[in-house]
């Protein structure tokens, strides 16, 4: 023991109490005896609580007044139930269930009443925006407030038409062509808001005269002719032996090229040849229709004209309004796409009526990358059918875009753009030219199937011609049993 701890106390030498005391410092330092709470006077209590409840009823008050303000307005009545609705759809996914048809098509229709009403809203001042020539014009394609046709189309959008060219359609297809309408397309001409930059007028002398000092143009070759039934193209013979049905947007409709240059038209022609018969195919293509327009046209025409044979043209915008953003991925209700299709395809099988599916190609898929994984490449996909029933052309397009390039080289002429697109008038719809190609991709497979159906059903080709009463190939109304010609 050292002498400084023998001059101290025992009691503050004993290594016990040396411990113990340093344990109590620790306990002090830990448990400490809560301070005496500063009193409030009442009267400033008071101040306090009624602060409190003064921010909280304003609060309230905001909250409530939006709510009001919301409820009132249709953009707020169409937020709450889609949060609504959606806020379900999410709880019922969850659980592994998946929202009820009339459910989805009740909330389509929610969604297209509002949009068709907010573009209403914003149209009369995009009118009052337009110089008195181009308003007359606007007048005389029936594209005023008064009488302009809005409708839904394009997948998910609202579509403006000119009413002296379509006419409202309420059995599923949103709109239809007027029949025996004869009408001629504009371009360039100067957009404000919605109204879209390409649209027809009644094809007459006035429409050149109205076109005058608007800045637009009448494209003198595309004149387009529907026929009784609201098609485009003649009047369908009913006698043909063979009859196909033609769904699709403005791909099939045929922009900006003639009546008889309209990729349906040279289908005709084109498997008149392969089969030997006269071939009738309806076109019920119109621009901005989708795969649910698609399904609701084949319903109807089915009835009226048996097909033996259904060729389904799709496009990015099938899927999603925004075309861009299917080519690049970043978009596409593909459930939904599916869905329709599907029942266009089982509609064909029901009936043993071949179907074919094929996917338009975009210009710049032929003039740069073709990065098709998105598009068509996701088409495939929900699609689910056999490599019969679908044909990407785009390799065909590529074949042709070379021939023409190497015979123009060859002539000194080497060409500019790509001849079997619109491209000389900034369009991507297909030309004349493109119209061939396509025709002759598509029929060669459709010849194919025609044949097949034949040797299912022991008859033997060319068809003998069938009259009013004696359809018998199989999907008929009359279901008769086919018979050898």
């Amino acid at each position: 023991m050292s002498q400084a701890t023998e001059n101290l106390p025992l009691w503050l030498s004993s290594p016990g109490v040396h411990r113990r005391s340093r344990w109590e410092r620790a306990l002090r330092r830990i448990v400490r005896p809560r301070p005496v709470p500063q009193r409030v006077f009442a009267f400033v209590d008071r101040a306090r609580r009624l602060d409190r409840f003064f921010k909280l009823a304003i609060a309230g008050l905001t909250l409530g007044l939006l709510v009001v303000l919301l409820a009132a307005l249709p953009a707020g009545r169409y937020l709450a139930g889609w949060l609504a609705t959606h806020g379900r759809w999410t709880a019922y996914r969850m659980i592994g269930l998946e929202p009820e048809r009339d459910e989805i098509d009740a909330e389509w229709q929610r969604k297209r009443d509002y949009d068709v009403a907010s573009a209403r809203a914003q149209l009369a001042g995009t009118f009052a925006a337009y110089d008195p020539p181009q308003q007359r014009l606007l007048r005389f394609a029936g594209m005023d407030p008064d009488h302009v046709l809005l409708r839904w189309g394009n997948f998910d959008r609202t579509v403006m038409l000119p009413a002296t060219v379509f006419e409202p359609d309420e059995s599923g297809r949103s709109y239809r062509f007027r029949p025996n309408t004869r009408s001629i397309w504009i371009r360039n001409f100067p957009t404000k808001g919605a109204v879209k930059a390409y649209f027809q007028v009644p094809d007459t002398p006035e429409a050149a005269e109205l076109v005058k000092g608007t800045g637009a143009a009448i494209v003198a070759e595309s004149a387009q002719t529907t026929n009784s039934w609201g098609l485009r193209g003649p009047e369908p013979n009913l006698e043909a032996p063979f009859r196909g049905i033609a769904l699709g947007d403005s791909y099939m409709q045929g922009l900006f090229v003639g009546d008889d240059q309209t990729p349906t038209e040279c289908l005709k022609r084109d498997l008149a040849q392969r089969l030997g018969a006269a071939v009738e195919i309806l076109n019920t293509g119109h621009l901005g229709y989708s795969p649910e327009q698609y399904y609701y046209s084949l319903v109807e025409y089915a009835q009226r004209f048996p097909p033996q044979f259904v060729v389904v043209s799709i496009f990015a915008n099938d899927f999603d309004g925004d075309w861009k953003a299917v080519l690049e991925g970043r978009g596409g209700d593909w459930p939904e796409g599916k869905f329709w299709l599907g029942r266009i395809r089982q509609f064909c099988a029901a009936r043993g009526v071949a179907c074919l599916f094929v996917p338009a190609p975009w210009v710049n898929q032929l003039d740069g990358p073709q990065l098709a994984g998105f598009y068509p490449g996701a088409v495939s996909n929900i699609l689910e059918t056999t490599g019969f029933e679908y044909l990407d052309p785009i390799n065909e397009f590529s074949n042709a875009l070379l021939a023409l390039s190497i015979d123009g080289l060859k002539r000194g002429e080497p060409i500019s753009g790509n001849p079997l697109f619109n491209g000389r008038i900034g369009d991507g719809h297909f030309s004349a030219q493109g119209c061939v190609v396509w025709a002759e991709v598509v029929g060669r497979r459709l010849g194919l199937l025609v044949d097949l159906q034949l040797a299912k059903t022991g008859l033997a080709r060319p068809l003998r011609r069938l009259g009013p009463r004696d359809r018998s190939w199989p999907g008929s109304r009359s279901g008769a049993t086919p018979r050898s010609p």
